[in-house]
Order: structure tokens, then C-alpha cells, then sequence
């Protein structure tokens, strides 16, 4: 193993947050109705998210130089997967 490697493994710091996202499982249909929401079907720009005019938090574009692009998008196509194979209901909305 090199040094490069060995470094590029302590570096990547955000591997346990990619790792969660993975690992989401959509349960119920609430839940995948709830992230093909919140979760567009094309890269839009920042969202800043507000309940009664205070900032919930702050949504980065979703686009490829998001770090966390990938576990995201699929986190979405498991929700739709979910929604239309076990649930059967028409996802034609969410594209």
C-alpha cells in the first residue's frame, strides 16, 4: 500500500455520512413520498429551507460537485423503486 492510499483513506472523511445515506431504507410510503419530494429530478440550485421565517438548514445544489451526489440521487430511486414495485402506485409525478 502506498502513502498516497494511506492517506487518501484517512482523509476521506466523509465515507460515514455517504455510508448512512446508503443505508437509508424506505419503509413506508410516507417516507418515499416524502423524499421524491424533497428530492428533485434534475440538479436545481441551493435551497434554503424555512419554517416560520427561521432557516432549518441550507440544501447545497445537488449537482455533480456534490461530495454526497450519488447517495442522494439513489436514496430518491429507492424511494421511487419502493413506491412503484411494492406499493404499485404510479410514479409517473415524480419524473
Amino acid at each position: 500500500m502506498t502513502i498516497f492510499t494511506q492517506l487518501t483513506r484517512k482523509l476521506d472523511l466523509l465515507h460515514p455520512i455517504r455510508y448512512r445515506l446508503e443505508a437509508v431504507e424506505i419503509r413506508s410510503p410516507r417516507t418515499a413520498h416524502l423524499v421524491c419530494q424533497l428530492i428533485p429530478a434534475q440538479c436545481p440550485f441551493a435551497r434554503t429551507i424555512k419554517l416560520f421565517g427561521h432557516t432549518i438548514c441550507k440544501i447545497p445544489p445537488l449537482c455533480k460537485l456534490n461530495p454526497f451526489y450519488e447517495q442522494i440521487v439513489y436514496l430518491r430511486f429507492k424511494a421511487l423503486t419502493y413506491l412503484a414495485d411494492d406499493c404499485g402506485e404510479n410514479i409517473m409525478g415524480y419524473l
